[in-house]
């Protein structure tokens, strides 16, 4: 695990196995784990990450009442981590209600989990860390609140029930566990959320801020009488006995890990008509908009996750982590918002907060978080390895990681950049114009050179860039000549670019009949002189051919 004068990169697999109805949506059998199992580990190990949040999941082991787990597939894992040297932190539901024969109203998903859990650790005794049920405040949510997943209940009785069933399972399946090892430790996860509001609305937002702590306050014994919750949740009608017994049986985490999207934080506003009508909501008292504070004015206010994870070390005074940070966009927003997430763990650590870590989550990706999970398979996410075509490609989060995970930095030039978090063309609501988050002078990283400014690839280049915010210059014949050496060594020195895109070239095809010289420099010659040049400084290089060449029809590479 960390030693506590590390931070740590972990990973994380999304493994939600979450029922709607009477199906069940599991995320390893769309991402293909289940039939590469060890090859999977063995390319999260190849990123330098020696700590993976790993599913063992309830519902998929004993789908049926009174049958033995079937523990072979993972077990392959597990020992594959172990001869790796890797420390496992196996999750055993996730999102999830239990199997089919279990429910949160009765005690059978507390009882019956806890029998799966020992029957796990005595499969896997020298496993010492454990997420019996990971962000049981959020799936309670989604379970009682929302009506998204089953039950579908939408009221605060169900939901406080259902907190509490997970909650009360947790602390016996630890129990259950520390009769087979009595070091196992419990590694929490719930969202690092919060909610701000309108003057107006401050109620609302005060109430919501204090809910969020429910799970873990449960969990370490410390949801008080005094408190606001357990006054609310006598109210609801839960039992005083039932929260009483938390008080009796505390189980407090070892870390308490938090999840963190920039979906985590909300603004709410009664100004509805500032706001698309897809935000709008309310709570039976106010009307108002719901909307996510990355799109919305928030100078002044104390926000983002530095802010968010104080908050949480001054609430809990447990050790932290960070356990799932990922990000649906472009690759280079992807390295960013790791990055900026990465630095900001370092910089809370030096401001006191003791936290442990940060997980790349998703590392093979996830399906249909963009509908919730409500249906199956859904759109496909991307993480740290791609499965777009099939087979697990890294993508430039891998190559960020494997910086990170052995030098402890990287200074990527993409990372310069804005992520579109931050750029001032993002949307943004509640404003009469756009508020720019930050201003740049001229640019202080190496560009990207792209050649070839006025052909059709070249300016292509030119949009992708901008569109994503890297930092390029468009260079034409009046710029660089491939002709002369000398003109594109001065190019390379006073520019010093960190990578070349060459996209020029002779594309007049009868023409080339009648100046064959020239066109062999241009298209041949001369992309060879530059790539000598690019290679003596270190600078990558990539060069187009014309199809009429290299067509693209070929199995095999082409040189």
């Amino acid at each position: 695990m960390t030693r506590e004068e590390d931070i740590s990169i972990w990973a994380g697999m999304e493994c939600t196995i979450n029922r709607v109805g009477t199906n069940y949506f599991d995320q390893s059998e769309y991402s293909g784990h289940y039939e590469r199992g060890p090859q999977d580990i063995e390319l999260v190990h190849s990123l330098g990450i020696r700590t993976l949040r790993y599913p063992v999941l309830w519902e998929r082991q004993q789908p049926e009442r009174g049958t033995t787990p079937d523990l072979s597939f993972a077990q392959r894992n597990l020992e594959r981590m172990r001869e790796l040297g890797m420390e496992p932190i196996v999750g055993l539901v996730h999102h999830g209600s239990g199997p089919a024969w279990v429910n949160f109203f009765d005690g059978s998903f507390e009882e019956g989990l806890a029998h799966y859990a020992q029957q796990v650790a005595e499969a896997f005794p020298w496993v010492e860390y454990y997420t019996p049920v990971n962000e049981p405040l959020t799936t309670a949510r989604f379970c009682g609140l929302y009506g998204h997943w089953y039950p579908h209940a939408t009221d605060y009785n169900s939901f406080f029930r259902i907190l509490l069933s997970e909650c009360k399972a947790t602390v016996l399946a630890m129990a259950a566990i520390r009769t087979v090892n009595p070091e196992a430790k419990l590694i929490g996860t719930e969202d690092l959320g919060k909610c701000h509001s309108t003057p107006l609305l401050h109620y609302q937002a005060e109430f919501e801020n204090e809910r969020r702590w429910l799970s873990y306050e449960l969990l370490c014994g410390t949801l008080t009488p005094e408190k606001r919750m357990y006054g609310f949740m006598l109210e609801a009608g839960i039992p005083e006995a039932e929260l009483r017994w938390f008080l009796e049986h505390p189980c407090p985490p070892a870390i308490a890990g938090f999840n963190y999207y920039l979906t985590s934080e909300r603004f709410l506003d009664e100004r509805l008509e500032k706001y698309p009508k897809a935000f709008h909501g309310g709570n039976g008292r106010h009307d108002y908009a719901d909307i996510h504070t990355v799109h919305v004015p928030m100078q002044g206010r104390a926000c983002g996750p530095a802010q968010l994870l104080k908050e949480a070390w001054e609430r809990l005074r447990v050790p932290l982590a960070i356990t799932e940070c990922h990000l649906h966009s472009t690759r280079e927003d992807q390295i960013r918002w790791f990055h900026s997430m990465w630095k900001t763990v370092r910089e809370v650590r030096a401001g006191g907060v003791d936290i442990r870590a940060i997980t790349a989550w998703a590392v093979f990706g996830l399906h249909g978080w963009n509908k919730l999970v409500t249906e199956p398979w859904g759109t496909y996410e991307p993480g740290v390895f791609s499965l777009a075509t099939g087979t697990p490609r890294p993508t430039a989060l891998a190559h960020l990681l494997r910086s990170l995970t052995h030098a402890a930095t990287c200074d990527h030039p993409v990372l310069a950049g804005d992520g579109w978090w931050e750029r001032p063309d993002r949307p943004l609501y509640g404003s009469r114009k756009v508020v720019r988050m930050r201003r740049h002078g001229k640019r202080s990283c190496r560009p990207l050179l792209v050649l070839g400014k006025t052909g059709t690839l070249g300016s292509a280049f030119g949009k992708l860039c901008a569109a994503r915010h890297i930092h390029c210059l468009l260079l034409g014949r009046g710029d660089i000549d491939l002709e002369q050496p000398a003109s594109i060594e001065r190019v390379l020195d006073e520019l010093q670019p960190w990578a070349v895109v060459n996209a020029a070239g002779f594309v007049d095809v009868d023409g080339a009949e009648d100046a064959e010289e020239r066109c062999l420099q241009v298209n041949a010659e001369g992309p060879a002189l530059l790539a000598a040049a690019c290679a003596t400084r270190g600078i990558r290089f990539l060069s187009y051919s014309s199809d009429l060449v290299f067509d693209g029809r070929r199995r095999e590479p082409y040189t």
